[in-house]
């Protein structure tokens, strides 16, 4: 028998997967310290897996609650909302702190990188060649994904999820390039501060360009199952918030780490 409630808020049920989410992450990261020392992939493999089937796990639960139950009220919404915001800020908080560093050690090289910035041995990417074309395709995926969210308060279903497919088609292609890019680099995240500011800045923007595809792709298949409407898509918009955040980043990044270091 289900109890009346009389308040607008979700009780969240108890549920296992914050604690297993806590520890997947938990081993993912020991898994990945023990692979870089020694190179062995299984635990990583094992840890990848944890955390996606955890991952799929409570974004069903998730999906439940909101499209089923009920539960995601004008009030629960508004609150989600405030979360994502309190998220993102939370990221460029991360963000800042590695541009911080960056302009620290770039405006004021000190003597041990031989005065000069970037140091002496490392050489740049032409930040016109590649960097350029990624800047382009995330862009371009920007402008895809404000399309989709659009053509869905215009309860145009196919249309956008023709729009949201071509902006995760997008964030692949620029993580094979960003791939690419680091195959091709001449210095790693050893050689100076630069080449760890590079790697770290570039790096985790990629891990949140993949991120973001991931999230963008359970929007899809929530989309083509019909969880959302013209009225009740927080979901589809958080995600939207969020890849738009990394185009932001990528901007800052590509103006900065790349152009500004010529």
């Amino acid at each position: 028998m289900m109890m009346k409630t009389y308040h607008p808020f979700h009780l969240v049920s108890p549920s296992p997967w914050p604690l297993i989410g806590g520890l997947s992450a938990f081993y993912m990261t020991f898994s990945f310290t023990h692979y870089i020392y020694n190179k062995s992939i299984w635990f990583l493999i094992t840890a990848i897996m944890l955390t996606m089937m955890t991952m799929y796990q409570w974004w069903r639960d998730i999906c439940i609650e909101a499209t089923y139950s009920g539960f995601h009220t004008l009030k629960v919404k508004l609150n989600m909302k405030w979360g994502m915001v309190l998220f993102i800020i939370s990221e460029v908080m991360l963000f800042f702190s590695f541009f911080w560093a960056f302009f620290y050690s770039s405006m004021v090289p000190t003597i041990q990188i031989g005065l000069k910035w970037p140091p002496t041995p490392i050489i740049p990417f032409n930040p016109f060649e590649v960097p350029l074309l990624n800047t382009m395709i995330l862009l371009s995926s920007g402008v895809t994904a404000t399309w989709c969210h659009h053509l869905i308060k215009m309860k145009l279903k196919l249309p956008a999820m023709i729009s949201l497919s071509l902006t995760i088609f997008l964030g692949l292609y620029f993580t094979m390039l960003q791939l690419w890019e680091y195959s091709q680099a001449s210095f790693s995240i050893y050689d100076s501060i630069y080449g760890s500011l590079f790697f770290m800045a570039t790096g985790f923007h990629g891990f949140h360009v993949i991120v973001g595809s991931t999230f963008l792709l359970v929007n899809l298949v929530r989309l083509s199952l019909n969880h959302y409407s013209n009225t009740h898509h927080f979901g589809l918009e958080a995600s939207l918030w969020y890849w738009h955040f990394v185009d932001v980043v990528w901007l800052f990044l590509y103006t900065f780490v790349y152009f500004y270091s010529i």
